[in-house]
């Protein structure tokens, strides 16, 4: 497992381009057949993705963790953003198809993950927090999912937010987890721009081809920075920044949060007159 120390609220300010990248972006997810995870300090998130191929790949012990096995005292929520798959978690096992989300509860023991076509491996993504009690494992497809349309063609921001795992559909003790579809012709996501600082957040940007980016923006509302990410990419959010984001073109993001609370609209709204 990888270690991942984010900047403060001040040395963000001086940081390079690539100083900023090495402290706050995940860019080494979806290697075929492997398992890569990072954990990072904000909120002791452990933000990783699983593709695999001929055989099951599993959830490492970690001794950044402390404990026996993966999931002791933590919770993930997955989403498999490739090809047709199963999780396999103490003995029950789940279909994944395209977007499906997965809840894996606090005190999962035996966990595998495995693709049905090698050639067309399933993608599984995921992230972790702390967990302070055990609840149950629990499947939702995307058709199962809560649909909220926002935003309007005119603004370049019409959108779907997808809610998976949340409350009133997953019993979680912290995480909520889900992902926002923007329509053909929109590009920009979370507007207005805003901060809960009560929850950190970590987005990942996908559906987007080699030829386009996604220029997110982060930092305090007057101090902004942009990071410029390629598809595939999670960029670390700590309860003190933006999060918003312009594309190239149209794309997804798989956003998960985790804090004090889980209440969705628990946030801060910053009006785009005071960016800076």
């Amino acid at each position: 497992m990888k270690l991942r120390y984010t900047a403060d609220i001040n040395s963000y300010k001086r940081m390079t381009n690539a100083e900023l990248k090495e402290a706050f972006v995940v860019d080494d997810l979806f290697t075929p057949g492997e398992t890569v995870l990072t954990y990072t300090d904000v909120d002791r998130a452990i933000v990783g993705s699983i593709v695999p191929q001929q055989k099951p790949l599993e959830l490492p012990q970690s001794k950044e963790l402390g404990s026996d096995y993966f999931c002791e005292r933590r919770e993930i929520g997955v989403i498999n953003i490739g090809g047709d798959g199963v999780i396999e978690v103490d003995g029950e096992r789940f279909a994944m198809t395209y977007k499906d989300s997965l809840y894996i509860a606090r005190e999962s023991r035996d966990i595998q993950f495995t693709s049905n076509d090698p050639k067309q491996p399933a993608q599984y993504y995921l992230v972790s927090y702390p967990a302070h009690r055990t609840t149950k494992t629990t499947h939702v497809s995307k058709p199962n999912a809560k649909h909220i349309e926002l935003g309007s063609a005119v603004e370049s921001n019409e959108r779907t937010i997808n809610q998976s795992i949340r409350p009133g559909i997953v019993d979680s003790c912290q995480l909520v987890m889900g992902f926002t579809e923007l329509e053909e012709g929109s590009v920009w996501n979370t507007k207005p721009p805003h901060t809960h600082r009560r929850r950190s957040e970590i987005y990942m940007y996908f559906e987007y081809n080699d030829d386009n980016r996604v220029f997110h923006f982060m930092g305090e509302p007057s101090e902004t920075r942009s990071l410029v990410l390629a598809a595939g990419t999670a960029v670390i959010s700590p309860a003190w920044s933006i999060h918003s984001g312009a594309g190239t073109s149209n794309y997804t993001f798989i956003w998960a949060m985790g804090g004090e609370n889980q209440t969705f609209d628990d946030m801060d709204h910053i009006p785009i007159s005071e960016i800076s």
